[in-house]
């Protein structure tokens, strides 16, 4: 019996483990959501603008704009306006940042 537990549990985690999505985008702000793309300085000063005067960074991919987690924001805030690769997990329209690395 104890080892059907250890082998539903260890299933368990590799599932949830499994539910851990990469993406990659840029860091933007929720203001102006997709219409910045950091394509030029003027974006990302505007980013940066924006979320030093409230408003929340967020993951702009695929044309998608994903909140980030409140206990995530703090892990993108030194990125504004870059572009990124993310893992984390993802409910909905909002991602739980595991990792955050610049893309190449």
């Amino acid at each position: 019996m104890k080892k059907v537990s250890l082998v539903i549990s260890l299933g368990a985690m590799f599932a949830a483990a499994g539910l851990a999505e990469t993406m990659s985008g840029v860091v933007g702000d929720s203001m102006c959501g997709a219409k910045h793309t950091a394509d030029g300085p003027s974006d990302v000063a505007c980013i940066k603008k924006c979320v030093k005067g409230g408003a929340a960074p967020v993951i702009l991919s695929d044309g998608k704009v994903y909140k980030i987690s409140a206990d995530s924001q703090g892990k993108v805030m030194s990125m504004l306006g870059d572009k990124v690769v993310v893992t984390g997990k993802v409910e909905g329209d909002t991602i739980a940042i595991d990792s955050v690395a610049m893309a190449k």
